[in-house]
C-alpha cells in the first residue's frame, strides 16, 4: 500500500495529472483492502498451519515506513516466526483462544474482540454497539454470511466490512464518479474511529495482560499501527477527492 505516496505526492518533482492521481489512490486502496482481509482472518479464529507459513513469507516492505508501532510490531512477529516448529500451529492457538475467545480473564474482564465488551459498563454482548454496527451493516447492504454465528460487532467482521468499502470506493473510482467515492470514504472513515479506534485500545491492554507469545502481542501492534495510519489516509484521499471535486465544477 502506498500511503506515503499520496500523503507526500506534493513532494513529486513534476505535477501529477488528475488520472495518475487516481491511479495512484487505487493502489493504496487494494492494499489497504488486502490488509485489512488479513487482520479479519488473523482474529477470526486460531491460525492454521498454512496461515502461519503463508504470514512468515509475507512481504511488507510497501509497508515499512509506516509508523513506529508498526514496524515493532512486525518485528515482534517476524522474530517469533523465525523459531516456528512443530509446536508453532498449538501455541498459538493456546495464546488466540486464552484471549480472543475468552477462555481466560484478567480480573473478570475478558478480551474477546466485540466492540460492545469494550464500550458497555457491564462488559456485555450484544449491547448498544452491536445495534449500531449491524443497523449500519444493514444501510449499507452487507450482511454476515450464513454460518457464523459471531455478533456483527466482532473485529473480524469490521475489518471485512472496511475491505468492501474499499473496494466499493475503488469501483466508484473506476467509473469517474468522485461523489460516490467520497461518500464511501467518510463512511470508512466515521466507521473507523466511531466502531474500531474507539474500543481498539480496550481490547489491546486487557489481550496484553493474557497474551503470552511474541507473535499475538506484535499483532496488536500492528494493529494499531495500521489503523492509525488508515484514519490518516482516508483524510488524505478525501482532501483529494474534494479538490477534485472543485475542479470538475470549475
Amino acid at each position: 500500500m502506498a500511503d506515503e505516496e499520496i500523503l507526500a505526492s506534493g513532494e513529486a518533482s513534476e505535477p501529477q495529472t488528475d488520472a495518475e492521481l487516481i491511479e495512484q489512490i487505487i493502489g493504496a486502496l487494494r492494499g489497504r483492502a488486502a490488509f485489512y482481509d488479513l487482520l479479519a482472518a488473523i482474529y477470526f479464529r486460531p491460525l492454521t498451519a498454512e496461515q502461519i507459513e503463508n504470514i512468515a513469507g509475507l512481504d511488507v516492505s510497501a509497508y515499512a515506513d509506516m509508523n513506529e508501532l508498526f514496524a515493532d510490531g512486525w518485528n515482534d512477529v517476524t522474530r517469533y516466526l523465525r523459531k516456528r516448529h512443530s509446536g508453532t500451529r498449538q501455541e498459538l492457538a493456546v495464546d488466540f483462544t486464552s484471549a480472543f475467545a475468552g477462555t481466560s480473564s484478567w480480573k473478570g474482564r475478558y478480551a474477546v474482540p466485540y466492540e460492545s465488551v469494550h464500550t458497555s459498563a457491564e462488559g456485555l454482548m450484544f449491547q448498544d454497539s452491536y445495534h449500531e454496527v449491524f443497523t449500519l451493516y444493514r444501510q449499507n447492504r452487507v450482511e454476515r454470511a450464513a454460518g457464523y454465528d459471531y455478533p456483527d460487532d466482532h473485529l473480524s467482521f469490521m475489518c471485512e466490512f472496511m475491505a468492501i468499502l474499499s473496494e466499493r470506493i475503488i469501483e466508484a473510482l473506476e467509473q469517474n464518479d468522485v461523489e460516490a467515492a467520497a461518500e464511501q470514504v467518510k463512511i470508512s472513515r466515521d466507521f473507523l474511529a466511531d466502531h474500531i479506534l474507539s474500543w481498539f485500545d480496550s481490547l489491546q491492554d486487557l489481550a496484553l495482560l493474557l497474551l503470552e507469545t511474541r507473535f499475538y502481542r506484535g499483532i496488536l501492534k500492528i494493529s494499531k499501527g495500521f489503523f492509525q495510519e488508515d484514519a490518516e489516509l482516508l483524510d488524505s484521499i478525501l482532501a483529494e477527492l474534494a479538490d477534485q471535486a472543485v475542479e470538475e465544477g470549475e
